[in-house]
């Protein structure tokens, strides 16, 4: 069922309940309640407790630095209940006056409860974690700043992993992006300190969360389903970042931690250090900072084939740096108004050097390639934020202001390709390690000569300016007490690539690959042979790049085809409302978006006809342009059974828009005409760009039920269902209209329908002696179905995997804590590789941690992470039929942390 663009049913039915509630505000007269949750000393806030007023039914959550607030409450004495998972539940007599405001300051902890070990370890973050999510107004899991110091995790990716229905996409053992309950992480929708993110990738819309170092971090929340106060497009999920703020802490802080670490496939010894700091500078001003800077050396080792015949070998050797950094800045006037600013710059860099091997077996002329890749990719990551929040006297407003930029920039990268025939080389294919038979001549570098040479300069840059405005006031409905929210924001994006590409096929002079021999790197899974000199073969195209013969067309098509400019603008509004009836919480509203996007590219077409006897590139400047609007309504229900059982559902629409380079306007396509049998024959391949894709768009069903049993802890489980229209897919389009008489035309497509049902579960428990156990497990199911040229293909969504799990065991102790850590990710379909299906195999990887308190001041911790020195893996149709296999080894930190406050 395709969601529509104009009103539909439940969206009406919204707004005009909506609209009613209006007529009935509270009273402009009443009074006001503030306070705060604390402990005795003062030293911890409780985010997320429960505080709620018994007469009136109303209940409100405190906020990350333990304050909550009540407006419009009538004049009169009422009794306030506070709770909090692993606290006893107190209450607490509180007058409130005509006008006036009643202040309450509410202590939790006795000593005899969670309060003495909070100060150490995981229950503290599991315990504000779990609160907050049983407070929230949607589905949600949460992870803080304690829990995921108590991990070897060094970005916010991997420290996503840990929760419910989350998995990653790993890139050199790292993870990258995050997937929700299996779903592509291009369907998610990410925001640092309420910013949308530009991705510094080409062509994709998912940031890559590994710029972002965990240090950075105060609270990571995936929303898996959504109010109409948030961006529509998520139809994995949310994932929102928050940095830290010194109203967050109870007290200044500050800490710094120095590590070490080694990877045993290369060997090496890796610095990492990072430091934090919150500070007061009096009751109105706070700052607070975060720095991280981590230098790894280390690489993998990879064997990959087309599946047919030809079998890749290749070498990594990566230096990869991360510097990430945070300064916050808030004013607080007074308890009715806000102003905060919040920065963050994060830069990643990998410098990285590759040797492969390249065997292409074809009897007696078969052939192999040696080539390398020298380069350096840096991308950074700027945001700033400035923003207030105002509570008038009826009325609270927030505003935002926000600025993103993210770039990706890639300078001088060179490529080597030397090329030999060798009819000696043999290997089978059909194995999941394969390895190659060759002689003595193939592991002679003076039998290979220069084929190509290329130099590359790419750049990329993504910027975002936004800027978002909510009202919110509280209203009388029927004599239930709740809130009438709207808001509006608006996106302004701009996407630019730009290639410079130097293609050298001659004049090289009679060079051969022994002029570059080195020694024969340390390749784990099979005879590499010699290796290559970086620095010398960089020397030598330094030294004579001015006589060498560039192949000035195909270095023309390479450059212009991967040269584009997208830009987008998305206005939104919403309106929302909640209210309590007696223990049933409703939120319900509708979103309004509009995009408006545009494109611009080439057609770049090389043309090689030996009958005219023309080599020529011909460029096409191509524009594109479209808008389209969609009206998302949602409903999330909570309904308490008691303060142990809670039942939760939800109804939401949402929307994904296509990645960036789908949508591009570019063309390449290659012409070539020669003689066959004294006719000439034109064979013509393209791979194309699609302005006109359809964005996702989704119904989402959730439906789940949370046991609290007291202390820290919670039992899950959850149904959820997706039906999901036009999600996008590569196909071979040739022959279809417009692009007759082609051979191969690769272009991305809208499929038809696919859907998406699943099953979550979840236990986490901080036991009273000591263990802790977290573990929580996905199963889902999809079908998608895609019509291409009047034939119909089915299979599951790209990228989806059907089983997803985690499972923590740990001990807690006064001095010391430990962790072993495993997370499973099932098998999933990446593509249709030409007849065949190409799948990434399950993957399953155990870390461990463990940390001791020398005193209160300094820690010592050590992690292992893969213990079990998992690869990653591909493969064709079968899992014995290798596409890609991958090994990274085994990494192990040791690093110090002292508390300087």
């Amino acid at each position: 069922m395709k969601i529509k663009t104009a009103y539909s049913s439940l969206t009406l039915a919204c707004i005009t309940a909506l609209g009613l509630t209006v007529a009935s505000p509270v009273s402009a007269s009443d009074g006001i309640i503030i306070g705060s949750v604390k402990d005795a000393a003062k030293a911890r806030s409780y985010a997320g407790a429960q505080i709620k007023i018994i007469e009136l039914g109303l209940s409100t959550e405190a906020g990350r630095d333990g304050t909550f607030r009540f407006p419009s409450i009538p004049e009169g004495t009422y009794t306030l209940e506070v709770s909090y998972l692993g606290e006893q539940t107190i209450t607490q007599d509180i007058k409130v006056t005509d006008n006036g405001i009643a202040r309450a300051a509410v202590e939790l902890g006795n000593g005899d409860t969670i309060d003495e070990i909070l100060v150490r370890g995981q229950r503290s973050g599991q315990a504000s974690a779990i609160n907050q999510q049983r407070a929230s107004d949607r589905i949600s899991s949460i992870i803080s700043a304690d829990a995921i110091g108590q991990f070897p995790d060094q970005n916010a990716a991997e420290s996503l992993q840990r929760l419910p229905g989350l998995s990653i996409e790993r890139d050199q053992g790292e993870g990258r992006f995050v997937g929700i309950r299996g779903i592509d992480p291009n369907l998610n929708n990410v925001t640092i300190n309420g910013l949308n993110i530009p991705s510094p990738e080409s062509g994709v819309r998912s940031v890559a969360l590994d710029v972002i170092p965990s240090e950075l971090i105060q609270t990571l929340e995936v929303s898996k389903s959504v109010t109409p106060d948030m961006d529509g497009d998520a139809i994995g999920g949310s994932v929102a970042v928050k940095s830290v703020s010194a109203f967050d802490k109870a007290r200044d802080t500050a800490s710094v931690t120095v590590q070490a670490s080694q990877n045993d496939l290369r060997d090496q010894i890796s610095p990492k250090l990072s430091g934090t700091f919150t500070k007061k500078l009096s009751s109105k001003w706070g700052v607070a900072g975060a720095v991280s800077y981590f230098d790894r050396d280390f690489g993998s080792d990879n064997v990959e084939s087309n599946g047919d015949d030809e079998l890749e070998q290749r070498h990594y050797t990566i230096t990869r740096e991360r510097l990430g950094s945070a300064l916050n800045i808030d004013f607080r006037p007074d308890f009715n108004n806000q102003y905060f600013l919040r920065t963050l710059y994060s830069e990643f860099s990998d410098d990285e050097f590759r040797q492969g091997n390249i065997f292409t077996f074809d009897s007696e002329d078969s052939e192999i390639e040696r080539e390398s890749k020298d380069r350096f990719e840096s991308q950074s990551i700027f945001t700033v934020a400035l923003g207030g929040e105002h509570q008038l006297k009826t009325w609270a407003a927030n505003w935002q202001l926000g600025y993103a930029k993210s770039d990706e920039d890639e300078p001088d990268a060179l490529y080597y390709v030397f090329k030999t025939e060798n009819d000696s080389i043999d290997a089978d294919l059909n194995t999941i390690r394969p390895t190659v038979s060759q002689n003595a001549d193939a592991m002679d570098l003076s039998t290979y000569e220069v084929d190509e040479i290329s130099f590359e300069d790419n750049y990329t840059k993504d910027t975002e300016t936004s800027i978002k405005f909510d009202v919110a006031r509280p209203l009388n409905l029927g004599g239930y007490i709740g809130e009438l929210k709207m808001g509006s924001k608006y996106r302004s994006r701009e996407k630019d690539r730009d290639s410079s590409i130097a293609i050298f096929d001659g004049d090289f002079d009679e060079v051969d690959a022994s002029q570059f021999g080195a020694a024969s790197p340390g390749y784990s899974l099979d005879d590499f042979g010699p290796g290559l000199d970086r620095g010398e073969m960089r020397s030598y195209f330094n030294d004579n790049r001015g006589s060498l013969e560039l192949d000035s067309l195909n270095s023309e098509v390479e450059s212009r085809g991967a040269t584009y400019v997208n830009e987008e603008d998305i206005f939104a509004a919403y309106i929302m409302g909640s209210v309590d009836i007696d223990k049933l919480h409703l939120v319900a509203g509708v979103r309004y978006e509009r995009t408006d996007f545009s494109t611009s590219g080439m057609r770049v077409e090389l043309v090689e006809n030996e009958e005219t006897d023309v080599e020529e590139v011909v460029n096409t400047p191509w524009e594109a342009e479209r808008d389209y609007s969609h009206w998302l309504p949602s409903l999330n229900a909570r309904y308490t059974f008691s303060d142990k059982l809670q039942l939760r559902a939800a109804y939401t629409q949402t929307i994904s828009r296509p990645k960036f380079e789908d949508v591009a306007a570019f063309q390449i396509i290659e012409s070539k005409t020669e003689e066959d049998d004294g006719a000439f024959v034109t064979e013509r391949a393209a791979e194309v760009g699609n302005p006109e894709l359809q964005p996702y768009e989704a119904q989402n069903l959730d439906l789940s039920i949370e046991y609290y049993p007291g202390d820290i802890g919670v039992m899950s489980a959850g149904l959820f269902y997706k039906n999901i229209d036009n999600f996008v897919v590569y196909a071979d389009v040739a022959g279809t209209t417009g692009w007759e008489g082609f051979e191969e035309v690769v272009q991305p497509i809208n499929g038809d329908s696919a859907n998406l049902t699943g099953l979550e579960l979840s236990w986490v428990k901080a036991f009273n002696n000591g263990f802790i156990v977290s573990a929580n497990a996905t199963f889902t199911d999809s079908e998608a179905t895609t019509f291409l040229d009047g034939e119909k293909f089915e299979t599951h969504l790209p990228n989806q995997s059907d089983r997803i799990g985690n499972l923590t065991i740990g001990y807690e102790a006064n001095d010391f804590s430990v962790r072993l850590a495993t997370t499973y990710k099932s098998d999933n379909f990446e593509e249709i590789d030409g007849d065949m299906l190409r799948f990434e195999d399950d993957h399953i990887q155990v870390d461990f941690m463990a940390r001791y308190y020398i005193n209160n001041s300094l820690q010592v911790y050590f992690n292992g992470i893969n213990l079990g020195d998992e690869p990653f893996y591909n493969y064709f149709d079968t899992r014995s039929q290798n596409a890609q296999y991958e090994e990274y080894g085994r990494t192990f930190e040791l690093g110090f942390t002292w508390q300087l406050n």
